[in-house]
C-alpha cells in the first residue's frame, strides 16, 4: 500500500503554528516510505474563506517546502461528485431527507436534556421498517442527514491516542446537506478522502469527536470490510501559561516568523520536537527529520510553545548553514529594507561573515546595512566615548597603510590596525573603535577586519577620509 498522507487546511485565516506542524507531520510520514502528500483547501465556507487566505496558505508551504504532489485539490471545484455521492446514499436508503426546521431539532434536544439523555435529533424523518412518515410540508426544503448505524461501536484506531471506541446510540443523523443543497464539512471531508486514496489521517485532535461520525459515512460508501484509513490525533499546542496557544504567545501566521528572520528549516526543527523526540537530539536537518521521524512516537499530551527555544534553535541553523543557503532569505530581508540588485556572491560573503554572530536573518540584515548605505551621521555617544584629540590623526595613519596593501584581505588588514596601535603605544581600543565608528557610523559592527573586507577597499578609504575631516573640526 502506497501511504497516502493529507493536510486540508480552511482557508479563514493565515497558516497559523499548529497547522503547520500538522502538515510537516503528514509530510514526513508520507514522504519518510516514498509515499504521496496531498494538499486541499476545504474552502467550502464561503462566508469566512478568503482568496487570500488560501494565498497566505500556499505561501507559507512554499515557504516550509512541504511540497505536495499533484494538483491542489479544492473543495468549492467539486460540488458536483459531493451531489453524486449523496444521490447514492439516498437511493441506498442510507441517507434521508428531513424536515424539521432548526427550532424542531433544538426542541429534541432539550427534551432529551430534561430526561438526562444526550440531546440529539430524534429521527422523527428517519425512513424504518414499518413506519408511517409525516407528510413532507410545503414550502419547505429538507435537509439530507446520513442515517447513522443506531446500534454497534465505532472504533478509532488512533497511532498517536491508541484505540478510541465509541457507541453508535451516541451519535446524531449527521446533517450532510443544507437545505440550499451546500454538502457540510464532514460529508465532504469523507468523499475526498476516499477519492484521494487517503491511507492515513494526521490531524489535530480537536477532530476526535468528528472522526465516528465520518468512518461511518465511509463505511456506508466503501463497506464493513474495505481498509478503513489510519487516524493520527495530535495533541494540541499550549502557551508557556498552559492555556490553548494563542496571538499572544506567538501564534502567529507562518510568514510573520519569515519577517522575524527565522529560517524554514529552523521552524520546522522546532516544531517536530513540538510533541516527538528521537533521543536527545535537539538540531535536525531536514534529511535527519525523514530518517528519524516516528508518528507512533509523538506524544499523547500537549506540548508547550517557548519563543526562546525557537529562537536558539534558529541561532544554531544559522551557525550551520552553508553562507550559499542563506542567500535566498538574506536578499529577501535586504529588499524588505531597500536594498536590491546585491550579486549572490557578495550575498554569500556577508552571511559567511555575519552568520555565526547573528541570531535571525532579519539581524543579519540589519546588521549589514552599513555595507549599502552611506555614513551620513556618527552617533553622538560613541564619538564623545572614543573620539579623541589624537583619533584624526591615529584614522589617518591607518587610511594611508591600508592604501598600500597589495590584497584587501582581514589578515592584511588586521596587521595594519596592530602596527598603528603599536607605532602609537596605544590600546587596539583607541584604533578599533574610531575606525568601526568612522566607517559604520557607530560602535557595533563585525570585528574590525571582517567590516573592513566587507566594505571594500575604495569604500573604506573613502569614509576614513570623510571622518578624519570630520573629527579633525569636532574632535571627541
Amino acid at each position: 500500500m502506497t501511504i497516502t498522507t493529507r493536510f486540508a487546511p480552511s482557508p479563514t485565516g493565515y497558516l497559523h503554528i499548529g497547522g503547520a506542524r500538522t502538515a510537516l507531520y503528514s509530510w514526513l510520514h508520507a514522504k519518510a516510505s516514498g509515499g504521496r502528500f496531498v494538499l486541499r483547501i476545504e474552502d467550502t465556507d464561503r462566508e469566512r474563506s478568503t482568496d487570500e487566505a488560501v494565498q497566505a496558505i500556499l505561501d507559507a508551504m512554499e515557504w516550509l517546502d512541504l511540497e505536495h504532489d499533484g494538483e491542489i485539490y479544492y473543495q468549492t471545484k467539486r460540488f458536483d461528485r459531493y451531489a453524486e455521492v449523496i444521490d447514492w446514499l439516498l437511493a441506498e436508503g442510507k441517507a434521508y431527507r428531513c424536515y424539521s426546521t432548526a427550532e424542531e431539532v433544538e426542541a429534541m434536544r432539550e427534551a432529551a436534556r430534561a430526561k438526562g439523555e444526550k440531546p440529539k435529533y430524534d429521527g422523527t424523518w428517519r425512513p424504518m421498517p414499518g413506519k408511517t412518515l409525516p407528510e413532507p410540508p410545503e414550502g419547505v426544503d429538507p435537509v439530507i442527514r446520513f442515517a447513522t448505524p443506531l446500534d454497534g461501536e465505532t472504533v478509532i484506531h488512533d497511532m498517536v491516542k491508541g484505540d478510541i471506541t465509541i457507541s453508535n446510540t451516541e451519535l446524531d443523523d449527521l446533517v450532510i446537506a443544507r437545505a440550499d443543497g451546500t454538502p457540510t464539512y464532514n460529508f465532504c471531508v469523507v468523499v475526498d478522502d476516499m477519492d484521494m486514496a487517503i491511507s492515513h489521517i494526521i490531524r489535530g485532535d480537536d477532530h476526535v469527536n468528528n472522526t465516528p461520525r465520518q468512518i461511518n459515512i465511509l463505511k456506508a460508501l466503501i463497506g464493513d470490510f474495505a481498509e478503513l484509513p489510519v487516524y493520527a490525533h495530535v495533541p494540541m499546542i499550549l502557551g508557556a501559561d498552559g492555556k490553548r496557544l494563542s496571538k499572544r504567545h506567538g501564534a502567529v501566521g507562518v510568514m510573520r516568523y519569515r519577517e522575524e528572520g527565522y529560517l524554514p528549516g529552523a521552524l520546522l526543527n522546532y516544531l517536530v520536537r513540538l510533541g516527538w523526540a528521537h533521543g536527545d537530539q535537539e538540531i535536525f536537518t531536514r534529511e535527519q527529520m525523514l530518517e528519524h521521524f516516528d508518528i507512533e512516537h509523538v506524544q499523547g499530551g500537549a506540548s508547550t510553545f517557548d519563543p526562546d527555544k525557537l529562537l536558539w534553535v534558529n541561532q544554531e541553523h544559522l551557525k550551520m548553514a552553508a553562507p550559499e543557503d542563506l542567500v535566498g532569505e538574506l536578499r529577501w530581508h535586504l529588499a524588505r529594507l531597500g536594498i536590491e540588485d546585491v550579486d549572490d556572491t557578495r550575498l554569500a560573503e556577508i552571511a559567511a561573515i555575519q552568520k555565526g554572530r547573528c541570531k535571525t536573518v532579519l539581524e543579519m540584515a540589519e546588521q549589514t546595512l552599513f555595507v549599502f548605505q552611506p555614513v551620513t551621521e556618527y552617533e553622538p555617544k560613541a564619538v564623545k566615548k572614543h573620539v579623541k584629540a589624537a583619533t584624526p590623526d591615529l584614522l589617518a595613519q591607518v587610511r594611508d597603510g591600508l592604501a598600500k596593501l597589495d590584497e584587501w584581505t582581514g589578515e592584511a588588514a588586521s596587521a595594519v590596525v596592530k602596527q598603528v596601535s603599536a607605532d602609537n603605544e596605544v590600546g587596539m581600543g583607541k584604533v578599533a573603535q574610531p575606525i568601526r565608528i568612522a566607517v559604520t557610523g557607530g560602535p557595533v559592527s563585525p570585528s574590525i577586519d571582517d567590516t573592513l573586507v566587507l566594505l571594500g577597499r575604495d569604500e573604506t578609504l573613502a569614509r576614513l577620509d570623510a571622518a578624519v575631516a570630520a573629527f579633525a573640526s569636532e574632535p571627541g
